[in-house]
């Protein structure tokens, strides 16, 4: 079938809307047609060629040509051979992690780290390498985390998919596939943020904001949203900061008055891209035996870091990364669902502008000049 996609030809080149062949689905395989996909910026990590995937010497192939977009809900089309948990008609939320649900990962209860999601950026299809996503003269298209949101129709493994219940609205259900459980679980989970706790939040964009909320439904006492742009500084006040700062230095001394001297409980840092300064002022603001999570990406060239070893080892301090903000996709994405169900999860106020596909470019834009919580590609079809 023909379908049409936002497509990356070359690192640093613009996204293209054009049409592409999309192949049935093959054994383990489900084909999903679209009715969301969030504006992420690991999207245009990859777009400018930041996140690519090793080449091992040049035997493995660019990521290039690309469908984007991970970060999707929809509704099944079809399902291939041995495909026994998806029907058509269901409503399903894309996972860039995908879960075998047997590697060591999976069966202790890290689906986050599953040795099949390991290979996100790694082209082809996780079944069996080959790809179903094709140029109308007959070329390969890879898509992004196995997923390709930013296309009317894709094909994606089975292990991609979680499904959601059917009176749930698709379009703000796209953010629970990434920036939802990513800032949540960043929050809840590696930051374990308790009742009364001080929680600040360095970046307040999708995931930050996010993290806002789980710190607010986990029970923080304080949550500081720290944020150059005023409009997310505010923003983050209607979704459970208590209080805001424009920089970490500036959140220093709020966050020391409000503790009295004691410091954060957990600081969890969510920029666009964690520049080498980010770190060390994050432990800054953390206390003894605190938690400090690192959620964003690096920033390009970013060197060793230099910070004060002695104050992490001997202030008992802990210092963490998380992917998918540790959450478990096939229990976490329901429950964030179900949060979000009972109206203790905001997910359509985090949307700040919805887009048509053939707008991505326009939308990309406003999402690097920090106009966007989150921005979402709506196809019309919910």
């Amino acid at each position: 079938m023909r379908s049409r996609a936002a497509i990356v030809y070359e690192y640093g080149g613009p996204w293209r809307v054009e049409e592409f062949e999309l192949d049935p689905p093959r054994a383990g395989e489900v084909l999903v047609q679209l009715a969301a996909a969030g504006l992420c910026h690991s999207d245009d990590h990859i777009r400018r060629g930041i996140m690519v995937p090793p080449q091992n010497g040049g035997l493995r192939p660019p990521m290039t040509p690309s469908i984007g977009g991970h970060e999707g809900a929809g509704v099944v089309v079809e399902v291939g051979d041995g495909v026994t948990r998806f029907a058509p008609g269901d409503h399903v939320v894309t996972s860039f992690v995908a879960v075998c649900g047997e590697c060591r990962w999976c069966t202790t209860g890290m689906e986050y780290i599953c040795d099949a999601g390991a290979g996100t950026l790694v082209p082809g299809m996780p079944t069996d390498g080959t790809f179903r996503h094709h140029t109308l003269d007959g070329g390969n298209l890879a898509h992004v985390s196995k997923i390709g949101a930013f296309a009317e129709h894709t094909v994606v493994s089975a292990a991609s998919l979680v499904k959601i219940e059917p009176h749930l609205p698709l379009v703000p259900s796209a953010l629970l596939a990434c920036a939802v459980p990513t800032g949540y679980g960043s929050a809840a989970y590696r930051g374990g943020v308790r009742g009364g706790d001080t929680v600040v939040v360095i970046g307040v964009g999708g995931i930050g904001t996010a993290a806002v909320q789980a710190a607010r439904i986990n029970g923080a006492a304080s949550i500081v949203a720290v944020d150059p742009v005023d409009f997310k500084r505010k923003s983050a006040l209607t979704f459970g900061a208590t209080h805001v700062a424009t920089t970490a230095d500036e959140a220093f001394d709020l966050v020391r008055e409000l503790t009295h001297g004691v410091m954060a409980d957990s600081v969890v840092v969510s920029p666009s891209e964690i520049g080498e300064s980010d770190v060390v002022d994050a432990l800054s603001l953390t206390r003894k035996g605190g938690t400090c999570v690192l959620t964003a990406m690096s920033a390009p060239g970013t060197r060793p870091l230099d910070f004060n070893l002695q104050d992490v080892v001997l202030m008992n301090k802990n210092l963490c990364g998380t992917v998918f903000g540790s959450c478990n996709p096939k229990a976490d994405i329901p429950r964030l669902a179900g949060l979000y169900d009972s109206g203790l999860l905001q997910l359509d106020e985090m949307i700040t502008k919805r887009y048509r596909l053939d707008d991505i470019n326009d939308a990309y834009a406003d999402l690097v000049q920090g106009e966007l919580i989150r921005g979402v590609i709506d196809f019309g079809i919910a």
